[in-house]
């Protein structure tokens, strides 16, 4: 048996399509939900208020969510379609510019322009197209733009990372809204935090503290807002 058998390498960025749109649906969930109860809530808004504005932040941005990042994923779905069909195009019109082209690549990578040649010649040989679109264009399966995948990780994130501030709603008074949904919004921030840095492979503090502070931030600022708000109103 070979050694490469013996030690399988396991890579995270297979999970970069799925995470990135998880950990912002997350993210955004916690931040946006949270900062709206505060802000509501700072301004003395009944507790009744502030749980009906939580539950309609919740579902509209968790439809919002969804629908952005399918627009957004779809249009780049779009363009590398538009990509592999023009490569496609090119590779039946001018196959040895192509090959040109792909060997001009791996010179610059550091191989010799006739060992450049023949590993070009191969590989399209093989499978030209997925070979353009792998070393060319930059898109591989691991990579490629799945709209519903992303779409759908985005709203079930952002719904429970809605949920986390939402949930002690109904079971605080009035003047414990807002230090408590703070409190418990920053440990949502942190389990995040921690959670997709160990799902990505990456150190867990720069990611706890990056999420943190901007949670933090957001909620500091709607609570200003909010205050200034219900004074000016009240």
């Amino acid at each position: 048996m070979s050694r490469l058998a013996l030690h399988p390498e396991r890579h995270t960025t297979s999970r970069i399509g799925w995470l990135r749109a998880a950990v912002m649906g997350a993210n955004d969930g916690i931040v946006s939900t949270s900062s709206l109860i505060v802000g509501v809530a700072a301004a003395n808004a009944s507790p009744q208020s502030v749980l009906v504005a939580g539950v309609a932040a919740l579902f509209a941005g968790a439809m919002s969510m969804a629908a952005g990042e399918y627009v957004s994923v779809s249009s780049q779905a779009d363009t590398e379609k538009a990509d592999l069909a023009r490569e496609k195009a090119e590779l039946a019109s001018q196959p040895d510019f192509e090959r040109e082209e792909l060997a001009g690549l791996y010179q610059e990578r550091g191989l010799t322009r006739e060992l450049a040649l023949e590993v070009a010649g191969q590989m399209m040989a093989h499978d030209a197209l997925a070979t353009h679109a792998r070393d060319e264009l930059g898109i591989s399966d691991i990579h490629s733009a799945r709209p519903l995948q992303a779409a759908l990780a985005s709203a079930l994130t952002f719904t429970a990372g809605a949920a986390a501030p939402l949930v002690v709603v109904p079971f605080l008074p009035a003047h414990l809204l807002v230090p408590v949904v703070t409190a418990v919004s920053l440990l949502g921030l942190v389990v995040l935090g921690g959670l997709g840095a160990k799902a990505g492979g990456a150190p867990l503090a720069p990611s706890i503290v990056r999420v943190s502070f901007w949670g933090a931030l957001a909620m500091a600022v709607t609570a200003g807002v909010g205050h200034i708000f219900g004074a000016v109103i009240g």
